[in-house]
């Protein structure tokens, strides 16, 4: 069985009193939670993760980001050692606002991949194509070219300890959502590029997430697909309530 995981991205959100309120609220209502076995994660600005890894013991933390580099003169930059050391146990890699707003490119990322996997944090590595490269027929080729050049260098074992999110760029925080059926190609198309490399026991054990405007309206939906694990959600996971209805939605 594949592993389902509901990770929320606070982004840059919530000062030090809103973002501990929030922590506590979803803490508190997933004491009562009748989920089916979901790994819940959070991943808030890195300055909260300490706090948070303190207060809870079923939610899982995580960082948004991490260098590519292990220590050193590198000025406003959080290491994946220093993420751990915090007591986090995932990461985000390569999400499509790192990818545009801070230009970070595959190759990168495949080093940041390396430095989270070396610090034993669990990379949630994202791909994803913009409105124009979709509109054009090229999304699957960009999908393959991002996992290929980020993930691929990685031998099995690591490759095992490595979750994907689907996240289509014209997706995210517009309130657009790709269909069903286009959110399932994907994560099938997925597993095929997958299984090309790693093989079909590894394809089919890899957890990929959908992570483009996913909510408690249409997660139901979206995780009732046979290729989609979970969701690396956004705005949804600022609301407690909303966050823990996805958490629900299995």
């Amino acid at each position: 069985m594949r592993k389902k995981i509901v990770a929320g991205n606070w982004k840059m959100n919530k000062d030090c009193d809103e973002a501990l309120l929030l922590f506590k609220e979803i803490n508190s209502l997933l004491q009562n939670t009748t989920a089916k076995q979901v790994e819940v994660i959070v991943l808030p600005s890195f300055i909260f993760i300490r706090d948070f890894v303190s207060l809870s013991f079923k939610i899982a933390v995580g960082a948004q980001n991490c260098s590519t580099e292990d220590a050193g003169a590198y000025t406003g930059e959080v290491s994946a050692a220093m993420i751990r050391s915090a007591g986090a146990s995932y990461v985000i890699v390569g999400h499509s606002e790192r990818r545009s707003y801070f230009s970070e490119t595959n190759s990168m990322l495949s080093k940041k991949i390396n430095a989270a996997l070396k610090n034993n944090l669990i990379p949630i590595y994202c791909v994803g194509e913009t409105l124009n490269q979709r509109n054009s027929g090229n999304h699957f080729k960009i999908i393959e070219q991002q996992i290929t050049e980020g993930l691929f260098h990685l031998n099995n074992e690591q490759f095992k300890k490595t979750v994907i999110a689907y996240e289509p760029v014209w997706a995210i925080g517009t309130g657009n959502t790709a269909t069903t059926s286009q959110a399932q190609e994907m994560h099938a198309f997925i597993r095929k590029v997958v299984a090309q490399k790693y093989g079909n026991d590894m394809a089919n054990s890899c957890s990929v997430l959908y992570g483009g405007s996913c909510n408690a309206q249409n997660a139901k939906e979206l995780f009732a697909c046979p290729d989609i694990d979970g969701g690396l959600i956004g705005g949804a996971s600022l609301k407690a309530k909303d966050f823990v209805q996805i958490v629900q939605s299995f």
